[in-house]
């Protein structure tokens, strides 16, 4: 990877991980794409990737859990996260931004 910074898509769905990953890759962005939470939390760890683009409803950690690890560790506190999700509630959105996220984007989404 160089010392390109790559940007993390956590998802457990492949068709929307894949999306994500195409449209980033068309962007000229290197891309890691993994299918829950504890893999997305180790890859930050070991390569961080930035930004991390986490889906909030996974199995094992969800994307929360993830943002709230990331915010509470010294070492990866400062990386840029964005959820993903299909939760659109004003108190969702607001649990989001609460925890931590930098930004926020609500499926079904627009690739563009």
């Amino acid at each position: 990877m160089g010392d390109k910074a790559s940007v993390l898509v956590a998802d457990d769905d492949t068709d929307i991980r894949e999306l994500v990953v195409f449209k980033l890759e068309q962007s000229g962005d290197d891309v890691v794409a993994v299918p829950d939470g504890e893999v997305a939390l180790a890859s930050l760890r070991e390569q961080r990737p930035q930004p991390a683009i986490l889906d909030i409803m996974m199995p094992g950690l969800s994307g929360l859990d993830v943002l709230h690890e990331i915010r509470a560790d010294e070492a990866l506190s400062d990386l840029r996260v964005i959820l993903l999700t299909a939760r659109s509630r004003d108190l969702d959105v607001d649990a989001g931004f609460s925890t931590g996220a930098d930004g926020y984007v609500i499926k079904p989404f627009s690739p563009r």
